[in-house]
């Protein structure tokens, strides 16, 4: 039985990203109410996984993790412009997020539409020039193969696909499949794209800073696609029978604007099951990976695996 203490793992990388953040950010006027509005969502806490798994994986591949830190700020960036856009009248409509009003409640819903805009295209600046803030950072070749991933999974064919899917689905419900087997299968390719792309880039660019093999970039892009999509499980789970006052968001919405989601497909312990599998999956890909050591030093991202599923928020 495994005896790592992942709640003081995450607990150091989230500081560790924090304070990563707070001094990329030191560098802009915090008088601009633009940049009161980026910090406010971007520094409201959060659980910080994505930074978590890139700076896990390089660790796991022989890397210093702080040389996945640049991505690592440039992905939760990105991740929070979307929560920010996510959030507004026009989607999803939500008036808290990390237990904080959302950026539009906090300020207007101009200001946070430039906020997430704002937070995005800055993300790929801190990826290209990076030595303003980062002491460690991978070298330009590494840099803009980083750019070219995330910005992949963050556009078009990734993330913001998935959220034009998502809500498509939910204004055009009678435009969705019947049939419980490809209704599931259009619900991955959903949460895949929305979900599950970020999820995936934030695994990759922990192993490219690193300069990782194609034979690891396979099996950790195999785990990564596992536990991508076991997270939006979760999340629909937690939608249906989380706490509201410990997950800082409403639940119950899912339903309430009658959404496609695992559990209405699934039913709860369908969805629950669903996800165990993919962690299962997730982990023999991990163990497939064969490279003295990395077992030991992976597992950071064995116990993450863990967490997606078990956890409350």
């Amino acid at each position: 039985m495994s005896t790592f203490d992942l709640s003081g793992y995450l607990s150091r990388n989230r500081k560790l990203v924090d304070e990563a953040l707070i001094n990329v950010f030191h560098e802009l006027d915090s008088q601009r109410e633009l940049v009161q509005a980026m910090t406010h969502s971007l520094m409201a806490g959060g659980k910080r996984v994505r930074p978590a798994l890139a700076l896990a994986t390089a660790q796991a591949l022989g890397a210093d993790p702080l040389i996945a830190l640049p991505a690592s700020c440039a992905i939760e960036m990105i991740h929070t412009y979307s929560l920010i856009h996510d959030d507004l009248p026009g989607m999803d409509d939500d008036d808290l997020r990390r237990g904080v009003p959302t950026c539009h409640k906090q300020f207007s819903e101009a200001t946070a539409i430039l906020a997430g805009d704002g937070l995005l295209t800055h993300a790929f600046h801190i990826l290209a020039a990076p030595g303003s803030c980062f002491k460690v950072f991978p070298g330009a070749e590494s840099r803009l193969i980083l750019i070219e991933k995330i910005s992949a999974a963050a556009g078009i064919n990734g993330m913001v696909e998935g959220q034009m899917l998502d809500m498509q689905a939910e204004k055009n419900p009678e435009d969705l499949p019947s049939d419980k087997s490809e209704a599931l299968a259009h619900l991955k390719k959903i949460h895949r794209h929305k979900t599950g792309a970020m999820i995936e880039v934030s695994v990759a660019a922990g192993a490219i800073s690193a300069g990782a093999d194609p034979e690891a970039l396979n099996a950790l892009g195999t785990y990564a696609q596992n536990i991508g999509l076991a997270f939006q499980v979760m999340d629909d789970i937690l939608n249906v029978e989380g706490d509201p006052k410990v997950m800082g968001k409403a639940v119950g919405t899912d339903a309430l604007h009658d959404k496609m989601t695992f559990p209405a497909i699934l039913g709860l312990e369908g969805s629950k099951d669903f996800s165990k599998q993919l962690v299962a999956h997730a982990l023999e890909a991990l163990d497939g990976y064969k490279e003295k050591e990395f077992k030991e030093k992976s597992e950071p991202l064995r116990a993450i695996a863990g967490y997606i599923i078990n956890r409350n928020r």
